[in-house]
């Protein structure tokens, strides 16, 4: 199963993917609906559903506005030895806000008091259902879905401090979708093919395999700290390739173009912008706030 948020109607609409098309549900989004339906794996759109073609639909972010948003560092082993870090006996987690979300085709906003944007592409995860204090085994089937995530990181400001917060989590700055695909589809996300390309240069290239925390694991790991329930993001971390971690180091320019794929998941198409170059800004705090399409 796929599914997706879009702009529709003033507002956002969740829908079924399939054969090419868009198809709303109703609900607002995918958060409102693994929230609002337990029984959401088996959902069809009703009589006469508004449809739309994949190709031109404009995607929100997938998770409109999910309760939580956590992310990991240093979970690759390649990119942890890239950063000169010693393997992590746990995993390294750091959060971020709605507001930072956009869509799969959305401008990527470049602050103007950044100098060292920096890409990393990573699988991301929904949770499905509540979970607290539970095993890794038991955690996999709390994974609603799989998704595209690209941690945009402002690496000055995520160096300003031993915590990395203020550099990951700037509004507009990432991408997150097109689409939630479901584990049985996907294998687990064992063995995936991840790749992100800066105007058409591959600089990260891997297999999920090479992460140090499955996401089962990490799940598990968080329901330690706090509940986890349906809708929150979980984003993996990134595997070798960073711009920082290069002779010399390269950072995103506005005007570029980064694209960030995973293997049967899909693929997030962004353009660079510098802050105030649009309408992006705007948008993005509107979708992270938006309220539902009208039925």
């Amino acid at each position: 199963m796929r599914l997706g948020t879009i702009r529709a109607g003033g507002g956002t609409r969740c829908v079924l993917v399939r054969d090419g098309a868009a198809v709303e549900l109703p609900y607002a989004d995918v958060v409102e609906l693994l929230a609002g339906d337990p029984d959401w794996a088996r959902v069809t759109p009703p009589s006469g559903a508004a449809t739309h073609d994949v190709t031109t639909v404009e995607w929100a972010p997938l998770v409109v506005r999910p309760g939580k948003i956590f992310c990991l560092g240093h979970n690759y082993r390649k990119h942890i030895a890239e950063m000169k870090r010693d393997m992590p006996s746990y995993p390294t987690l750091f959060a971020k806000f709605p507001e930072a979300l956009i869509g799969a085709r959305d401008d990527i906003v470049l602050p103007a008091v950044s100098e060292k944007p920096d890409w990393e592409a990573e699988l991301g995860l929904v949770i499905g259902r509540a979970v607290r204090r539970e095993s890794p085994e038991r955690c996999a089937d709390a994974i609603a879905g799989y998704t595209v995530v690209n941690d945009i990181t402002m690496r000055d400001w995520q160096k300003r401090t031993l915590q990395w917060l203020q550099g990951k989590t700037f509004e507009a700055s990432t991408p997150v979708g097109p689409v939630l695909v479901t584990p049985d589809e996907l294998d687990g996300a064992h063995d995936l093919h991840l790749r992100c390309e800066v105007d058409g240069e591959v600089v990260q290239e891997t297999q999920t395999s090479d992460m140090l925390f499955a996401p089962a694991d990490i799940v598990s790991y968080i329901s330690m700290v706090i509940t986890l329930k349906p809708g929150d993001l979980v984003s993996t971390g990134t595997p070798g390739g960073v711009g920082d971690a290069r002779t010399p180091p390269r950072y995103l320019r506005p005007g570029q173009r980064l694209r960030t794929s995973i293997e049967g998941i899909g693929e997030l198409d962004n353009r660079c912008v510098a802050d105030g170059a649009g309408d992006h800004v705007a948008r993005a705090v509107s979708a992270a706030g938006a309220s539902p399409a009208p039925a």
